[in-house]
Formats: C-alpha cells, structure tokens, sequence
C-alpha cells in the first residue's frame, strides 16, 4: 500500500515520495545520550518494514548516529529489498576506528572515500542513492570535498549527492563543482533559518531539492512534552537552549498556541506542523521509531489549508520570530 504522493527532489532525476524518515532515533546517540527517549530496536525494524509499506521509502540515516549502528540497523532492515528503498546517509563528523565520534569535523577527500566505504559495509550495500556531506569542514575547501564525492558517482558507488547545513555561498560554490540534488537543513515551524539566510532560495534557484529535517521540532511541537522533566534523563533534548529554563516555557506557549488551531482543523499538533512543512514545496525527513507516529504523520500530508489558515499559522510562528533559544548546544 503506498499513501504517498512522489516529487522530484531537486533536478538531477531523483523522485522521492513527499516524506520520508528520519531514522536517527532509532538507536542510541553519541556520549551515552539518547536520541530523544529509549529505543527499542525490534519496533524499529516493524517502523522500517511499516514505513516502506506505506511507500515511505526514503530512508535518511548517517554514520554519526550510533555512531554506526543506525545504518547497520538500516541494512538489516532492507536486507533482500534493497531495490525498494532509496537510501540517504551522511558523513563528515569524524568517527575514529573505535567508532567513536572525535568532535571534530573532518571534509578531507580521504577522510570522505574512508566514510563511504565503511557505509556501504554498515548499511550492506555497494551504493547509495543519495550521500550527503553531513557538516561542511572549515578547514577543507567545499571544492576538495564535493571533488571527491563526484568521484563517487563516476564510480557508481553514489547516485546522487547533497548537502547538509550550508549557507548559500557554500552551496553555490559546491553546486559548480558537481550538480547537488539535496540540501538538508532543519526547518520546521520552530527554525525557520533558512529563509532568512537565504538557504532555502538558493536552492531553488538552482535547482536543488530541499529536505527539511527536525519539521517537528524534535518533538516539541507535538505538545506531548509539557514540563523538563518530561524528557527522560539521557535524552539528549536535555542539552538544546530550546528546551531550557525559560526558553521551554516561551517556546510551550507557542505550541499551546498551535494546538488551539490543530484542534479546530481536527488534527494534532504535530500533523499540522509537518503539513504545514510540506505545504512550503519541501520534502519532509519526519523521524520517528514507532509505528503509531509514523502512520500519524504519513496522514499529515494529506492535509490542506486555506490561505487564512496559513496566514493565522504564520501569525503564531514568523520567519524571524520563532522559538526562543539556540538549535544547538554550544560548539555542536
């Protein structure tokens, strides 16, 4: 049964159903955090099997997360129907031989081929449809990096290539060196960064398909979360600003706000924040380790607004005015 609508992503040739999954929290995190709350692996492997039913069969993972069991869990899970997914995963935080991340980034061409070798052992595979640079390395001229990755392709290793948290200086400048497909950056209701920085125009411009990650606020905005200690103690949402001291409070607000509006339209919060994501002209990487959720936010994409509606959405949560707080802990 496939319930979702197909887009191209970008211009190089990709089609991707309008949402896939984010598969990060599928596994244990890095330093001993959770990826918000405890995994359970067999419900994840059902979500995988579940969402590829569905027709959600874009599968976004990357070599930090785990680090390296997330694609090892993917690969077990596609094993047999490699045909039926497309498969996204990401390097460059550098992971050592101890599979352990370093806090360090690291763009360097051998460090990159390095990576794509070890993926394609994790994720049993010998390509990917989609591999993404996960943070662009200051050091490593984007030039020397994409260099490297078009490689891949040439090879027949990589299919396509994408970016992931760039600015559009950066993106142009990678653009030319090899045509990117994909640019993964946070947006939700919560971020909406890349239309002041001018991200999510260029790519358009361009003709790169954008793919917003975190469209539900790490869960915050499904209204689930009403107090700090509602995350369990090693979830990692513990160390965001966003979800700190006053910021929490400033930032449920704003959600109690969008849930007034959800229960009008008679959806959830959260359906109404990812749909309002889709709504944008974007594909959406929803994550979630549970079946329940998954087929909640498949529902979402069916769901339409009206122009007061958006217009009374975008009241709540302007570009430039959204939740109080810093996305990321200091030096991440």
């Amino acid at each position: 049964m496939n319930t979702l609508n197909r887009v191209a992503l970008g211009s190089q040739g990709l089609q991707v159903p309008v949402e896939g999954l984010g598969c990060m929290g599928m596994t244990g995190g890095v330093g001993g955090m959770s990826v918000y709350g405890a995994a359970d692996e067999a419900e994840s492997l059902r979500t995988l099997h579940r969402a590829l039913e569905l027709g959600v069969n874009l599968l976004d993972t990357a070599d930090l997360y785990g680090p390296m069991h997330n694609e090892r869990l993917l690969g077990r899970a596609i094993a047999g129907r490699r045909a039926e997914v497309i498969l996204a995963t990401k390097f460059g935080f550098e992971v050592d031989e101890q599979e352990q991340f370093t806090g360090r980034l690291n763009g360097q061409p051998a460090y990159a081929r390095k990576s794509l070798e070890r993926s394609l052992r994790n994720l049993g595979t010998d390509y990917v449809d989609l591999y993404y640079l996960h943070r662009a390395d200051p050091q490593v001229p984007i030039e020397d990096t994409v260099g490297e990755m078009s490689r891949f392709v040439e090879e027949g290793k990589v299919r396509y290539l994408g970016l992931s948290e760039v600015g559009p200086d950066l993106l142009r400048r990678a653009h030319q060196v090899h045509p990117l497909t994909a640019l993964q950056t946070e947006y939700s209701l919560f971020d909406r960064g890349v239309e002041e920085t001018g991200a999510l125009q260029a790519a358009r411009a361009l003709g790169i398909g954008f793919v917003a990650y975190s469209p539900l606020g790490r869960g915050f905005l499904s209204g689930d979360i009403k107090s700090p200690d509602d995350f369990e103690a090693d979830d990692s949402r513990r160390l965001f600003p966003r979800y700190q001291g006053e910021n929490f409070y400033k930032n449920l607000a704003l959600v109690e706000k969008l849930q007034q509006l959800a229960a009008a339209k008679g959806v959830t919060a959260a359906q109404l924040a990812l749909a309002w994501v889709l709504a944008q002209g974007v594909v959406a990487i929803p994550g979630t380790k549970r079946r329940t959720y998954l087929e909640q936010n498949v529902a979402a994409a069916a769901i339409a607004f009206t122009a007061a509606e958006l217009a009374g959405i975008d009241a709540i949560m302007p570009v430039g005015a959204a939740a109080a707080g810093e996305a990321y802990p200091a030096g991440f």
